[in-house]
């Protein structure tokens, strides 16, 4: 972590060293760095896009800039997550032939590794805080359920049991809590789970398709998105049911894939409201939406990581 001066530290600095330049370079030194961690030099973006004719996962600045492409490969390569440390990056990709969990570094470097291994679809893959863990979406047992893999041995274990569909894991920033999509009820609601996948409850109860649950980074809130009819909004709601607010409701528009910014005051998400999927930010709030991606090509799935 970056070293962060205060007016206080400066102050007696220049007082050791009132004739010489020593004061000034690292008082200099310490407000860049804190500059840079206040306007998140070191956070970064990551997405997949098919702008070079295939998905394959990219990483760019908060502001859209230095957008890099780090997976190259002949199949798709999706759903990007970020480890807690920013080192690595986990995404879904079928270049086995079906879907499978990967971890890549987050600069590119090395060889993507398959952690799933097996012949099921695995997919939507979201770090445990502590990093030691990943949790994932799979048919592997005929219908879809939640599982989570350990990194150290890769074991993997089956969280949810029910009959019908449990995609879209959402660690809590505790590390004691998974939210996830389940078709319980007649429509897909948002559900919240021990970590073990004991002590299951129903978040959302609008007669309504809710998915894409993504977790504050303060554990008191959880964006979702809401189908109404084709429009896809944008939904935040306390983690213990009140308080559910609207945050992006434009008409006629697919709003998607919201992912919070680590300190908790913006969402990265997708949206056609261009014509095809790019990037976007918003403050918590609605205001301030801000196109990041501009091309031809779907931009979409965004995960919003701090690289430490």
């Amino acid at each position: 972590m970056k070293k962060q001066f205060s007016l206080i530290a400066c102050i007696l600095i220049f007082a050791m060293f009132p004739l010489t330049g020593v004061g000034i370079l690292a008082c200099w030194d310490g407000f860049n760095d804190a500059y840079d961690d206040r306007w998140g030099s070191t956070e970064k973006i990551a997405f997949q896009s098919n702008r070079d004719g295939n998905y394959e996962i990219y990483v760019m600045n908060p502001d859209g800039s230095d957008e890099t492409r780090l997976t190259y490969n002949i199949a798709s390569d999706q759903q990007p997550s970020w480890s807690p440390d920013g080192s690595r990056i986990a995404f879904t990709s079928d270049r086995n032939g079906n879907n499978e969990i990967y971890v890549i570094n987050s600069d590119g470097s090395g060889e993507p590794v398959n952690l799933t291994n097996n012949s099921a679809d695995d997919q939507h893959p979201c770090w445990s805080p502590a990093g030691d863990r990943i949790a994932f979406h799979s048919n592997r047992d005929g219908n879809t359920n939640v599982y989570s893999i350990k990194l150290d041995d890769n074991s993997q274990t089956r969280l949810t049991t029910y009959i019908k569909e449990d995609e879209e894991p959402s660690f809590s920033p505790d590390g004691t809590r998974i939210a996830y999509v389940s078709w319980i009820a007649a429509f897909t609601d948002i559900y919240i789970m021990n970590a073990d996948g004991n002590n299951i409850t129903q978040l959302t109860t609008a007669a309504e398709t809710d998915r894409s649950p993504a977790w504050s980074p303060d554990g008191t809130r959880i964006a979702f998105v809401r189908l109404f009819g084709m429009d896809y909004q944008i939904y935040v709601i306390n983690t213990d049911g009140t308080g559910e607010t609207v945050i992006l409701d434009n008409s006629s528009v697919i709003d998607h894939d919201p992912a919070w910014s680590p300190d908790g005051t913006r969402l990265a998400y997708r949206s056609n409201r261009d014509g095809n999927y790019e990037i976007y930010i918003t403050n918590i709030d609605g205001t301030g939406q801000t196109r990041l991606t501009d091309n031809t090509a779907d931009d979409i799935c965004p995960s919003w990581g701090e690289i430490r």
